[in-house]
This record gives C-alpha cells, sequence and structure tokens, in this order.
C-alpha cells in the first residue's frame, strides 16, 4: 500500500471512529434524558415500576435489541440499526430513572462526570496503547460472567458489604472493557470504508462503548453516590 493509500485508509478510519463516539454521546443524552423525564413523572413511574413483570418485560426487551443488533447487524439497513439503538437508548432511561429516586441529583452528577473522565482516559489508552490487549478479552470476559452471578446470588443475600465488593470489581473490570472494547473497535474498523457497511460497525462499537460506560456509571454511583 503507497503512502497515498495509506493516508486515504486512515482519514475513513478517523471518520469512522468520530462516528463511533458521536453515536455514544447522542444515546448517552438520550438516556439521561429519558430517565430524568420518567423521573419526574408518578404516573410514569407507577406504570413501570408497579409491578414485576411490566419492569423485567422492560428488560427483557433491552436484552433482545442487543441481540438482535449484534447478530444481524450486516443484514439490517443502517437506519433501522440506528433506530433500534436509539430505542435500545429510550428503553434504557426508562430503567435508569430509578437512581433519580434512590440518590441525590447532586451525587449523580458527580459521578456522571467522574465516568466521563475515567472512560475517557482508558478509551485514549486502548486507542493509542502499542500493547496488544487481546489476552484482556478472555479474563475481562469471566469477571463479567462473575459479577453476574455474584449479583444474583446477592439478590437473596442482601449483603450492603457484598454489594459494595461486587462494585468494586465492576469499576475494575468496565476500566478494563473500556480500554480492551477501544482497541477492538479500533482494529475492526482499519480499511473500512466510509459506507454503509462501515458506518454499521461503528453503529455496533458505539453500543458496545455505550454499555461500558453505562456500567461503570452505574458501579461507580453505588460506590460514591449518596442515597436519598
Amino acid at each position: 500500500m503507497n503512502s497515498f493509500s495509506l493516508e486515504k485508509a486512515t482519514e475513513k478510519q478517523a471518520t469512522l471512529i468520530r462516528k463511533v463516539y458521536s453515536w455514544m454521546t447522542a444515546a448517552l443524552l438520550i438516556t439521561g434524558g429519558v430517565a430524568y423525564r420518567v423521573s419526574s413523572s408518578e404516573y410514569l413511574l407507577s406504570i413501570i415500576f408497579s409491578s414485576k413483570m411490566s419492569f423485567y418485560g422492560l428488560i427483557i426487551a433491552q436484552l433482545a435489541i442487543v441481540w438482535y443488533l449484534s447478530a444481524r447487524i450486516k443484514s439490517l439497513t443502517l437506519v433501522t440499526a440506528t433506530i433500534l439503538f436509539a430505542l435500545y437508548s429510550i428503553m434504557m432511561g426508562v430503567t435508569m430513572s430509578a437512581i433519580f429516586l434512590a440518590f441525590t441529583q447532586a451525587s449523580i452528577a458527580s459521578t456522571f462526570l467522574i465516568t466521563a473522565g475515567t472512560f475517557g482516559a482508558m478509551s485514549l489508552y486502548g486507542y493509542t496503547t502499542k500493547k496488544d490487549l487481546t489476552s484482556w478479552g478472555g479474563f475481562l470476559f469471566m469477571g463479567v460472567i462473575g459479577i453476574i452471578i455474584a449479583s444474583l446470588v446477592n439478590m437473596f443475600l442482601a449483603s450492603s458489604v457484598f454489594e459494595l465488593i461486587i462494585s468494586y470489581v465492576g469499576v475494575l473490570i468496565f476500566v478494563g472493557l473500556t480500554a480492551y472494547d477501544t482497541q477492538k473497535i479500533k482494529a475492526l474498523l482499519e480499511n473500512q470504508d466510509n459506507d454503509e457497511q462501515g458506518q454499521k460497525l461503528a453503529l455496533l462499537g458505539s453500543l458496545t462503548l455505550y454499555l461500558d460506560f453505562i456500567n461503570l456509571f452505574m458501579f461507580l454511583l453505588r460506590i460514591m453516590g449518596s442515597r436519598k
């Protein structure tokens, strides 16, 4: 590949990377806005949290969208994939409205800023480091599985100390995942054209980083948040 072709490929990759962060930022704004709006409405809160069926139905719908997007991203149109991502962001906002009932707005805002700083630093590290982070993948994946199992166990134990331990471990896991996923997305978008296929891969990358951010924020909030 000559220098001109290499420069063009790098430029296309940079364009797609910018779209990754643009979509992720837009999704976070949607989630935050919806969460705040729902938390301000007793009517909406009563619909969502009045029964376990409606709440768990919302969770299942979110998982279904993530699975469908990940599995069918190549066959979906960019418009459909974008709509599904936006819908997922809205659903996540509805689910996260509960944090405004449990924590003070000041602690939510401060934790968000800390999350943004931590996420930004680790994402920058993942993007710029020459170290191959591939070996982190298996360890981090097992860590996520461990957190899920521990959280399910703690639903029965209801231990505040165990929850705090899970939260600290969760922060470490998603700090690592932020760097790992950033490097993985960078590699995925290498030599991709800024066409619909390339943009769909960028959208999938933005969903991955969005989930890293949300999980990191939630674990930090459990540690640092001031409860009402």
